[in-house]
């Protein structure tokens, strides 16, 4: 895994990983409400697509999954999103990169 920044939408949206299941998906949630102690506060499931909002330092963001495209994460405001909301996107990102890599190491070393 490696850490993606887009900015074409207006925002800063960190593609935590783009070819992924619903599996991978949900260990970053964990990760998210386990060590960053996040709430989700709007969930929506649809078919092929998960859009979850959270608070962040006062930030609020989505975390976001589709079968085509893996797990992201925006500002809720994508157009409108101010530079702080866009550099707590990054600091989430930045910690999913290293608690994913450490994970994956503990899976390997275990085999």
């Amino acid at each position: 895994m490696s850490l993606t920044l887009r900015t074409d939408f207006g925002c800063t949206e960190a593609i935590i990983d783009d070819d992924c299941g619903l599996k991978r998906f949900y260990e970053v949630a964990n990760i998210l409400l386990d060590d960053l102690k996040i709430r989700f506060s709007n969930k929506q499931d649809d078919f092929d697509t998960l859009t979850w909002n959270f608070t962040y330092k006062g930030h609020i963001l989505t975390l976001y999954y589709n079968i085509y495209t893996g797990i992201s994460i925006y500002p809720n405001k994508v157009k409108e999103a101010p530079r702080k909301d866009n550099d707590a996107v990054i600091e989430v990102a930045k910690y999913l990169e290293t608690k994913l890599l450490v994970n994956k190491a503990r899976r390997f070393i275990a085999q």
